[in-house]
């Protein structure tokens, strides 16, 4: 039989039609990126948990989050998230965290997510030579923020008593790309008074300003000059020879530069300077050492009266501590020599040096501070004659311990001696102290503390504490279960807070999932309240919190001769169970997940009274 063509006519122009209309609603359905104003909320930081998870399973890394630094998002079949975050390699936070780009594609009606991209987030640093544009308007609230973080920083290096009074005027140095919001140099004009001058003092300050850096130390103070009236519109131009001649026949003390950065370049005392003429023998490494030993018993116990004095101890203090890192991590054109790393520690660990460090620390600045938390870490790895010397010297001064743990409390030292306690507990002697003793209870609420990067690096370090040493938690656990395990449970299983929430149940799973620890997973899963807690967590809008959770509960559900109470549970819930299960799956195909799944499924169906 023949068709008639004119029958076909109708078909394909509906079909041409269809073709246009569908490629329109595709180009349409692409978005502008837009800002996620709120970076903080709780689907945000979801959202990237599972950038990181995911870029740790495909590429076999241990990233850990840090924070979200900003975020946009993208209209499509979906919505994608394009988000900037920081990751520490890890739990050690002696190393800085790093910037990272991830896009995470989106669907909420089918809970799925993919993630499109993965990379290090390389915002281009300022050049020198960029253009100095003025900033429009100096009565910002973060251009005052950092003019006040510039007077404050110059006084506390120098002494001072200045008071910001007003910004006169101000330019910024950026890349002019996405960086331009995250690193920039600022050059402010302000005036300041000391209190003595009944007129205040004209000063030009330049401080860099890196969101990329960790939050006590993404502004740094580049210079602090009085303001001679030279041109800051073209700071790369020539200065005039009278505005050089002015400068050099003022006094001194009012044309010395003050110049700090992260690698300290102080300008050293007339007499300082006077003994770089002359040159001495090179020190050793014990040399070093001993100085540093002697310059720590001057800081801890000087009463002199004479600040400059003190002044330049310190600074000489701070200088060796960086050249005492220079030798144990290298520098960048050569590797650490191991002659020269095991004269450190057997030098270093002779007498009290370690004591007079932590002791000290609080009065040292805060780069200081940096280099001497990261050279208590490395030197908790040193092994001189294949002996851990920093364990030996601990065993013996286990007081110290004390003092890192109830650092937690004080703002100002918690990331500097948390990040020398997580280093500490790798000696198994010192991890039984610290878990033994009345400082374990306290991590519940350090983990809860309201500043963020403090409660991270304590949750990072209980984590240590309770899957490092398997044979010392298993014992820990089984002496202490009651208390410890009804802290977990009210104190972060069930807090308020999503992220102590999160972190709790995926370390919950990591420990009764342990062999070492089967004694403690045979009895958690005995609970009928252990049990209703987990179910509350399966029932979580968090598909994070109910992954983890289920890992925890089908150890319930495939325990063998389960308790009356844990079956008549079990059985009031089936047919929610079932359904729940039912639709329960991963953002990823996981053969092993689906086992899981289809074996809890199996011993839930078969429950009966």
């Amino acid at each position: 039989m023949q068709q008639n063509p004119r029958c076909l006519i109708i078909p394909l122009t509906l079909l041409f039609l269809l073709l246009i209309l569908s490629n329109t609603i595709e180009a349409d359905d692409v978005g502008e990126w837009t800002s996620i104003t709120n970076i903080t909320d709780p689907k945000v930081t979801d959202i990237a948990e599972f950038a990181v998870d995911e870029y740790n399973r495909q590429s076999k890394k241990n990233l850990r989050l840090e924070v979200v630094i900003r975020g946009e998002t993208q209209s499509v079949v979906g919505e994608n998230y394009r988000l900037v975050l920081r990751a520490y390699r890890g739990t050690v936070f002696t190393v800085p965290p790093k910037a990272y780009q991830a896009v995470v594609l989106v669907q909420e009606w089918n809970d799925f997510k993919n993630l499109t991209s993965f990379q290090h987030f390389l915002a281009r640093k300022v050049a020198s030579d960029e253009e100095w544009t003025p900033v429009e308007d100096i009565s910002d609230p973060f251009v005052m923020y950092v003019a006040g973080f510039a007077v404050s920083h110059y006084d506390s290096q120098w002494k001072r008593s200045l008071k910001l009074e007003e910004v006169i005027k101000g330019y910024q140095q950026t890349s002019g790309e996405l960086s331009n919001q995250l690193v920039s140099n600022y050059r402010l004009v302000l005036r300041a008074t000391d209190g003595t001058e009944a007129v205040p003092a004209t000063y030009q300050a330049v401080v860099k300003v890196d969101l990329f850096e960790l939050w006590e130390t993404f502004m740094t103070l580049t210079s602090f000059d009085p303001f001679l009236g030279i041109c800051v519109s073209k700071p790369g131009g020539a200065t005039s020879r009278a505005s050089v001649a002015q400068r050099l026949r003022q006094p001194e003390a009012q044309r010395d530069r003050y110049t700090t950065s992260t690698s300290n370049n102080f300008d050293y005392s007339s007499s300082t300077r006077m003994k770089g003429l002359f040159k001495s023998k090179p020190r050793t490494p014990a040399d070093i050492v001993r100085q540093t030993r002697d310059l720590l018993g001057y800081a801890s116990r000087s009463t002199d009266g004479r600040e400059s004095k003190r002044e330049e101890k310190m600074i000489e203090l701070s200088k060796n501590l960086r050249e005492l890192k220079s030798i144990l991590y290298g520098n960048g054109e050569s590797e650490p020599v191991s002659e020269a790393c095991a004269q450190l520690t057997q030098e270093f660990f002779r007498e009290d040096t370690l004591r007079l460090l932590i002791t000290c620390l609080p009065k040292l600045n805060l780069e200081a501070r940096k280099d001497a938390s990261q050279v208590v870490a490395n030197l908790q790895r040193q092994q001189v004659n294949s002996r851990l010397v920093a364990s030996g010297y601990l065993e013996a001064n286990l007081d110290l311990l004390d003092i890192l743990v109830v650092g937690y409390e004080n703002t100002d030292m918690a990331l500097h001696y948390g990040a020398m306690l997580r280093e500490c507990i790798r000696h198994q002697t010192v991890a039984r102290y610290v878990l033994e003793s009345e400082h374990m209870k306290k991590f519940f609420g350090y983990i809860q503390l309201p500043n963020f990067d403090i409660a991270a690096d304590a949750s990072a370090t209980f984590k240590e504490l309770l899957t490092r040493h398997k044979s010392t938690v298993a014992e820990f656990l089984s002496k202490n279960y009651d208390w410890f395990f009804a802290e977990y449970n009210s104190k972060l299983l069930e807090s308020s807070n999503y992220i102590t929430r999160r972190q709790a149940i995926k370390l919950l799973g990591d420990i009764l999932l342990d062999r070492s620890n089967s004694a403690v997973m045979t009895k958690y899963v005995s609970s009928r309240d252990n049990l209703r807690i987990l179910m509350n967590l399966l029932r979580e809008s968090s598909k994070s919190i109910q992954i983890e959770a289920f890992h925890v509960f089908k150890l319930f559900a495939a325990k063998q001769n389960k308790p009356q109470e844990i079956v008549s549970i079990l059985v009031a819930n089936k047919s929610k169970l079932l359904r729940l299960f039912a639709d329960f799956k991963t953002n990823k195909e996981d053969e092993q997940f689906e086992a899981d799944k289809a074996q809890v499924i199996r011993e839930i169906a078969a429950l009966e009274l």
